[in-house]
This record gives structure tokens, C-alpha cells and sequence, in this order.
């Protein structure tokens, strides 16, 4: 198998699907003749022409309403929010109208679409380039939320999400688009949605994250693991629908959890994780569940890295759970 970055995984995701379904279409600024500003389309638009891969305007609400009309007459637009920070121009697009099509309609108009867009911080782009909006979308019923952290999962998540009859919002941690690296399987291959992944086992603590979060709570799990702690690392993958069940099997064999994600703390998907750990193993739990998150700040610029749960961070909330 190929060696991959997820920027190439990405890409060669969207190029083989574009080849198969000739309904596939992607928008945005800059994903044409320039390939976006990540490159994580280039090369499409030479291929597939100014049809199929189409420059927008600079109008968020614009580029996702378009979408939503595609989708409605039958496309299956891919479009590109050029950072996660500015979808708000279209969050009324996104919640008031496409998570309800499908459920208004009696399942007549599924609008089926996947709004990429690059998330999260690490990459001194400050409070405007840097922000993790996930939970603000898993609170509406009628989509699905992915965020994979490795070019295999890429690839298989979002082949995977562009087949869904339901739509999705394809969070992409631009931190690690080009450090992560690994072995992408060739032609068609997916991963599927509603599963996620046991990275590492161990009988002590289980640690649930997603995003580019993961190498920080490895990092920390192999920290912890020369201090006696034994750590199960969960990645999520798909954010929502949750896959609550690998996490209650890990937590009643662990009885502990620390959950870690990039968001401010205050009504972030680890609350969430947390209150169904609570509901549904309750009684395995030998510690309070922790959370070690963003601050409920405006991501800060200089003050990057203290902001980010690092494993500096994540450590010692492992330590204090462990020996609760």
C-alpha cells in the first residue's frame, strides 16, 4: 500500500469518487485552479474541469445554500469551508434547513452532502483559524459529525461519509494534514460510520479523543505506562452518531476515563461522552471521569500551546485518575 499524508489521502479519496459517481461535485474558494489553500484539491479541477470542481465566491452561506440545491436535484456536492472557524455565515444554512430536509420531507429529499472543512488549532493561525466547532453541530439532530486522525481513516471516512444518505460535516485537524502519515489502501475502500477505534489496550484507564488530539494522548499513554499505568486509547472517529458501546466495554474493564478534546470544556462533546459513561456504567466506575479540554476562552495566539491538551496536560490527569 501507498504512503500517504492525509492531504493525499483526502485527495485521493475525492478523485476516486469523482471517477465513480458522476453526480460528485466540489465548491469552494480557491478549491479550483489553485487546489484550496491546504492543496487538498489540487489537481481535480484539471481533471475534472470548472463543472465538477468550481470556484465560489468568498460567501460561506452562499457556497453551502448552493450545495443544498445540488443536492436536492440529485448532485452530491463535496464543499469546502476553507477553515471551520468561518462556517457560521452558514450555520443557518446548515441547521434551519439541510439537517431538516430529510426529516420534513418524509425522506422524499435526503439532501446528501459533505461539508469539508480543516479544524483545530496548532498551527499559530490564532482565535480566527484555530477554533474546534464540533459540538455545535452534534447538538442538531439530522447530521452526522466525522473527524478522523490518520490518511487511512481519511480516505475510508470520507468515501464512506460521500455515500451516506444523511449529510455530514467532515472535520479535517489541520495540524496533522501533512505530520500524520501512514499506509492508504488503493482504489475503493471505506471505513464506516458509527465506529470507532481501540488504538492502543490496556487495563487501567481508558482515554477517549478524537482529532489530532490522539498523538498527545498516546504520547501521554506511553508517559503513564512507565509509571505502572496501563491506558486504553479510544479514537472516536465519527463524532456522531457516537459509538458508546467501545467506550462502556472499555470503561467497565478500565473503571476509569479521561476523555480529551480540543473545545472549550463548557458543553463540549466530552460533557456529552461523560453523562452516558455516567448513565450506563455508573456502577463499573472506580473514579470520577475527567476531562482535560480547551479553555472556555477565545483561542488565544501566543498562549497556543498552553490552551491545546497536550500531554503535558493530559498526564497528570491520567496519574490522579489512576490513583483515585
Amino acid at each position: 500500500m501507498p504512503q500517504m499524508n492525509m492531504v493525499q489521502a483526502i485527495n485521493d479519496a475525492l478523485r476516486h469518487e469523482m471517477r465513480r459517481d458522476q453526480r460528485v461535485v466540489v465548491l469552494g474558494e480557491d478549491v479550483g485552479k489553485v487546489g484550496g489553500v491546504f492543496r487538498v484539491t489540487q489537481g481535480l479541477f484539471d481533471e475534472f474541469g470548472d463543472d465538477r470542481v468550481i470556484d465560489t465566491p468568498l460567501s460561506e452561506g452562499g457556497i453551502i445554500g448552493t450545495a443544498i440545491g445540488m443536492a436536492l436535484y440529485g448532485l452530491v456536492p463535496v464543499p469546502e469551508i476553507q477553515f471551520s472557524d468561518f462556517i457560521f455565515p452558514a450555520y443557518d444554512q446548515i441547521v434551519s434547513e439541510l439537517a431538516k430536509y430529510r426529516y420534513r420531507s418524509g425522506g422524499e429529499y435526503p439532501a446528501k452532502l459533505v461539508i469539508r472543512t480543516p479544524t483545530g488549532g496548532g498551527i499559530r493561525g490564532g482565535h480566527y483559524h484555530s477554533q474546534s466547532p464540533e459540538a455545535q453541530f452534534i447538538h442538531v439532530a439530522g447530521l452526522k459529525v466525522v473527524c478522523p486522525s490518520n490518511p487511512a481513516d481519511a480516505k475510508g471516512l470520507l468515501l464512506a461519509s460521500i455515500r451516506d444518505p444523511d449529510p455530514v460535516l467532515f472535520f479535517e485537524p489541520k495540524r496533522i494534514y501533512r505530520a500524520a502519515k501512514g499506509e492508504v489502501p488503493e482504489g475503493d475502500f471505506t471505513v464506516p460510520l458509527g465506529k470507532a477505534s481501540v488504538v492502543r489496550k490496556g487495563q487501567n484507564v481508558t482515554i477517549v479523543v478524537w482529532g489530532a488530539m490522539l498523538y498527545e494522548a498516546l504520547e501521554a499513554a506511553n508517559q503513564a505506562a512507565a509509571q505502572g499505568i496501563d491506558c486504553e486509547v479510544i479514537d472516536l472517529r465519527t463524532l456522531w452518531p457516537l459509538d458508546i458501546e467501545t467506550i462502556i466495554t472499555s470503561v467497565k474493564k478500565t473503571g476509569r476515563v479521561v476523555v480529551v478534546h480540543e473545545a472549550p470544556k463548557s458543553c463540549g462533546l466530552g460533557g456529552e461522552i461523560v453523562a452516558l459513561i455516567n448513565e450506563k456504567a455508573f456502577l463499573h466506575l472506580e473514579a470520577p471521569p475527567k476531562r482535560v479540554t480547551g479553555f472556555d476562552t477565545p483561542f488565544p495566539y501566543t498562549l497556543e500551546m498552553e490552551y491545546l491538551p497536550l500531554s503535558h496536560r493530559i498526564l497528570p490527569a491520567i496519574i490522579e485518575t489512576a490513583r483515585y
